[in-house]
C-alpha cells in the first residue's frame, strides 16, 4: 500500500470500505441511481473508482466524468461524452449524429480531443438531445454501464452565478432526471457525487423533487479501529519506525478518521524522523508535529481546502455567516441555541430574513461535516479542524453572546 495525500486512489492502494464497497455495489447491480455524500477529504472519488474497477472485472463498463470545470450544460455534456472515446461501441455510434463536427474517423482524436470536437458541436439549442441521445447509447450498451459525474454540484453552483442561473440549474436537471427516468433499458446507472452537497443546493433552490431518483449514501469517516489499522499498514512499509502507541495517539489527536487526515499525518510524522536524521518516532513528536506541521504554515494547504470549498458552496453573507458559526464552534467549544439568536440580531437591518440564511449556512456546516448536531448546539467533530479554525480566530472574534447589552440589544 503506498501514501497517498491528495490524489484518489484504487486497487492494491485502496484500504478499507470494504462493507462500503458491498453496499454500493448492491446497490449498482438492482439498478439503482445513487448520490454518494460525505464530509471533504473523505475518500469520495477514491471509493466510486474503486468501485467501478471491481465492477469492471465483472463485465460492468465505467465511465468517469469529471464536471467541476464546467460552466453551461453544453460544456458538462462534452464532458461526460469524453471518457466515452475509449468504449469504440459507444463512440463510435453517438459520432453518427455529430459527423459535421468529429467527421468519418474518430480515430484520429484522443479523448480530450474528441470532447472537444463533441463540444463545438453542442449549443443551447440542441445539447439536450444530443446528450439525451449519448445517455441512451449507453443504456443500450451490451455491457451493463456506471456512469459517475463527479462535482456535479459545482458545476450547478457555477451555473447558478451566471445569467437566469436558477432556471438553466433548474432545467439541467429536470432534463438528466427525465432522460433517466424515460431510459427504457435499465442498463445505465447513474452515481453522482462531488465535494461540495448538492442536497442543500435543491433545497434552497426549492427544487428538491429534482433529485429524488438519487439514493442518498452517506461515506462516513474510518472508525477508530479502521484508523489505527491503516497507520500500521503504512508504517509496516515505512524505514521509520512507530513507537508503540503513536496510530492511536494520532486518532485521538484527529478526533475522527478522515482518510486524508491519517494519510497526512502519517507523512508529516514520517518526514518530521527523516529531515531530522531519526530512525523513529516517538509518541512526544506526535504533538510536536500535530502543532507545528498540521496546524503550521505547511498543513495550510491541507486545511484552506475547506474554506475554499465553503465559498464555493455559500455566497455572500450566508458565507460570511458560516464562518462566525465556525469561529464562535471553534473559539467556544460550541455554537449555542444563545449565540444562534444574537447571530439573528445581529443582522436583522442587514438581512430580510436572517434566520433563513443562518439556517442555509448550517445546512451546508452539517451536511458537509464541518459541524455536528449535540445537545445544545452544534460543535466540531473532528479536532484537527476545531484546532485549525481557532487558531486562526481565537484573537479576534467576540463571543456572540457578549456582544448584547443586559437588555438584550445589540452593541454597534
Amino acid at each position: 500500500m503506498k501514501l497517498s495525500t491528495g490524489r484518489w486512489v484504487s486497487g492494491d492502494d485502496f484500504f478499507g470500505r470494504e462493507r462500503e464497497l458491498m453496499a454500493l455495489r448492491a446497490l449498482v447491480q438492482e439498478r439503482n441511481h445513487f448520490l454518494l455524500t460525505g464530509q471533504r477529504r473523505m475518500g469520495k472519488t477514491s471509493v466510486l473508482k474503486e468501485l467501478g474497477r471491481r465492477l469492471q472485472t465483472k463485465n460492468w463498463e465505467f465511465l468517469f466524468a469529471d464536471v467541476e470545470a464546467a460552466a453551461c450544460a453544453e460544456d458538462a455534456i462534452a464532458a461526460i461524452a469524453r471518457p466515452v472515446y475509449p468504449v469504440r461501441s459507444i463512440a463510435s455510434r453517438f459520432a453518427i449524429g455529430m459527423r459535421r463536427w468529429l467527421g468519418e474517423n474518430i480515430e484520429e482524436f484522443n479523448a480530450f480531443e474528441f470532447a472537444v470536437k463533441i463540444r463545438a458541436g453542442l449549443n443551447a439549442g440542441n445539447w439536450k438531445r444530443h446528450g439525451e441521445k449519448l445517455l441512451q447509447i449507453c443504456a443500450e450498451h451490451e455491457k451493463p454501464v456506471l456512469l459517475v459525474i463527479d462535482e456535479l454540484p459545482i458545476f450547478l453552483k457555477r451555473m447558478l452565478r451566471g445569467p437566469d442561473g436558477q432556471e438553466r440549474v433548474d432545467e439541467f436537471l429536470s432534463w438528466l432526471r427525465g432522460v433517466l427516468q424515460d431510459t427504457v433499458n435499465d442498463s445505465l446507472v447513474l452515481a453522482v457525487s462531488g465535494s461540495i452537497g448538492l442536497q442543500p443546493l435543491v433545497r434552497r433552490l426549492g427544487i428538491s423533487d429534482r433529485v429524488n431518483h438519487l439514493y442518498p449514501f452517506r461515506l462516513g469517516p474510518w472508525d477508530r479501529e479502521e484508523s489505527i489499522a491503516c497507520f500500521r499498514c503504512l508504517a509496516k512499509d515505512s524505514a521509520v519506525q512507530f513507537d508503540e502507541g503513536v496510530a492511536d495517539a494520532v486518532y485521538e489527536r484527529l478526533g475522527i478518521g478522515i482518510p486524508h487526515h491519517v494519510q497526512s499525518f502519517f507523512a508529516r510524522l514520517r518526514d518530521f524522523a527523516i529531515m531530522r536524521g531519526r530512525e523513529s518516532v516517538t509518541l512526544a513528536d506526535v504533538d510536536d508535529v500535530y502543532r507545528n506541521d498540521l496546524l503550521g504554515p505547511s498543513g495550510q494547504s491541507d486545511l484552506v481546502h475547506y474554506e475554499t470549498r465553503l465559498k464555493d458552496g455559500l455566497d455572500g453573507q450566508t458565507y460570511t455567516i458560516a464562518m462566525q458559526i465556525l469561529a464562535e464552534a471553534a473559539t467556544r467549544g460550541i455554537f449555542s441555541q444563545g449565540a444562534r439568536r444574537c447571530l439573528e440580531q445581529m443582522y436583522e437591518r442587514l438581512l430580510d430574513d436572517p434566520s433563513a440564511n443562518i439556517a442555509d449556512a448550517i445546512d451546508v456546516l452539517v451536511h458537509d461535516g464541518y459541524l455536528e448536531v449535540t445537545e445544545g448546539g452544534y460543535r466540531f467533530p473532528s479536532k484537527l479542524l476545531e484546532d485549525w479554525w481557532a487558531s486562526r480566530f481565537r484573537e479576534h472574534h467576540v463571543p456572540l453572546e457578549s456582544m448584547q447589552s443586559r437588555d438584550g440589544s445589540h452593541l454597534e
